[in-house]
């Protein structure tokens, strides 16, 4: 009998066999990355009042896209493990399910994080943003963002993979819980652009890192009765 992996190991095979599938069929990074700067594109083109406009709409408008490029994206995720009953499968191995919970949410942060680079310069290009003296506060704010965002979405996600209507109900139950989360990135980054130095914005950092501790909490400790209720 083989030995069994160590935690770490278990989410590392998790999180490779994703980002393997990703590789090989680009979908989720190419449907939620198309779908997310769509959103950009008619946000910048439908609210853009001139340069004044910039600090209030471009905060909206790429925190609009990544919520709803996010829900993309794990609906897409979970339905890899949906398709051909992948999900027992995976069930099925001597994988703690804490484990399977931190490889899927990593790789679903790996995914977010790309889609909300790829958003930012097309937002600050069609809304004329300086881009280059915020990048650094911008890259803070998506990195704090990022990990609440992957944690709720990979643990509802899993509540709601064997429902008809997954995407709806992911959405559903989704965005109320992110809430804070994207308020507080939409308040910050509207700060940055606003000239703000990132001292005054450690208290959204702060709020985004508290729930991000406390999703990524919860999911290690529900994910495994939810993925098998």
């Amino acid at each position: 009998m083989g030995r069994v992996p160590s935690w770490p190991k278990q989410a590392w095979l998790v999180l490779r066999k994703d980002v393997r599938v990703e590789l090989s069929t680009g979908e989720v990074l190419t449907t939620s990355g198309f779908f997310a700067v769509l959103i950009v594109v008619i946000g910048a083109l439908s609210f853009f009042g001139g340069p004044d406009a910039v600090v209030q709409v471009a905060p909206g408008v790429i925190w609009v896209a990544v919520a709803f490029a996010s829900v993309l994206a794990l609906g897409r995720s979970w339905q890899r493990e949906r398709e051909n009953d992948a999900l027992s499968g995976l069930l099925a191995m001597p994988l703690e399910r804490s484990a399977i919970f931190a490889g899927k949410a990593i790789g679903i942060a790996l995914f977010v994080l790309i889609v909300e680079w790829l958003v930012i310069p097309v937002a600050a290009l069609l809304l004329n943003v300086d881009l280059l003296p915020v990048a650094p506060g911008l890259f803070l704010v998506s990195l704090a963002a990022t990990p609440g965002i992957a944690a709720a979405g990979t643990l509802f996600g899993a509540m709601t993979v064997r429902t008809a209507a997954r995407d709806l109900v992911l959405a559903s139950v989704l965005f109320p819980l992110l809430a804070p989360t994207l308020l507080s990135a939409v308040v910050a980054t509207r700060g940055l652009l606003g000239g703000a130095p990132m001292s005054e914005l450690s208290d959204w950092l702060l709020l985004m890192g508290l729930f991000d501790v406390l999703f990524i909490a919860g999911g290690l400790g529900m994910f495994g009765a939810l993925i098998e209720s």
